[in-house]
């Protein structure tokens, strides 16, 4: 959530400094490079403790301690693996690739 919130923020500076390069005709390439420089340095300056929170919550999630996220499908589908496995436990599902068993 801290990276999606930095990340509105540097959003939200650089589209209207974009919005007023082309409005000063400086060409679309000169817009999106002197709005992302600008955006970048104010961003830098004064949004440290976003910046921050955002890279520790990236950090925490690419470190392979944070749990792994699963849609609601995923979800519904381990359910029922696992209300599967509760009910016939003579049951066994090998998750291995390469175990010969794909059929």
């Amino acid at each position: 959530m801290a990276f999606l919130k930095y990340s509105l923020i540097r959003l939200a500076i650089f589209v209207p400094l974009f919005v007023v390069f082309m409005l000063l005709q400086v060409g679309a390439f000169m817009a999106v490079i002197c709005a992302a420089l600008i955006a970048f340095a104010v961003s830098y300056l004064f949004f440290q403790k976003q910046r921050d929170a955002a890279a520790a919550a990236l950090q925490h999630r690419f470190s392979g301690k944070a749990k792994p996220m699963r849609s609601a499908g995923e979800v519904q589908d381990a359910n029922a693996e696992d209300a599967l496995l509760d009910a016939n436990p003579d049951i066994t599902i090998n998750n291995v690739k390469g175990s010969g068993n794909e059929g």
